[in-house]
């Protein structure tokens, strides 16, 4: 009794959800808007735009479907291959310390500008110096009530 009424109610659903969509396949253009007549006028000359007939013609022949199947298993002959040799590489190194030599020999013989190279310390240092010149200065002292004047004699 109540699978019946889910599976109306599903379907009820489903209809009214796809009847919402009917009335954006037929758009209507606003008639009190100054431009109606002239967009009117484009959708009514290009409503049958695009067809196939409007495209060029490629100048080259379909190839046969012998010459596509050669293909195909060409590229296919030729992953393998690529993956054969793939398999034969030695992805993991098998002495990490001596990679770590090379790489810190490496970096060592490679040309650092001067502004570049600074000490822990020194980035510190200057890093305080841009938070010291970043703060607001005092406030200026004002008061809450405005001073007499003397009255000039």
């Amino acid at each position: 009794m109540m699978r019946p009424m889910l599976m109306a109610g599903a379907v009820l659903g489903m209809a009214s959800g796809l009847s919402a969509c009917v009335g954006s396949f037929d758009p209507e253009t606003d008639a009190s808007s100054p431009l109606a007549p002239r967009v009117q006028a484009l959708v009514d000359a290009n409503r049958t735009y695009p067809r196939w007939e409007d495209f060029p013609r490629s100048s080259e022949p379909v190839p046969p479907a012998a010459q596509v199947a050669q293909q195909v298993n060409t590229l296919r002959a030729t992953g393998g291959a690529l993956a054969n040799e793939v398999s034969t590489l030695q992805w993991q190194n098998s002495d990490p310390a001596a990679l770590e030599r090379e790489v810190a020999a490496r970096v060592a013989a490679t040309p650092v500008s001067p502004d570049a190279a600074r000490t822990a310390a020194e980035l510190d240092a200057y890093a305080q110096s841009l938070r010291d010149r970043a703060k607001a200065p005092p406030p200026v002292g004002r008061t809450s009530t405005p001073q007499p004047q003397p009255a000039p004699q």
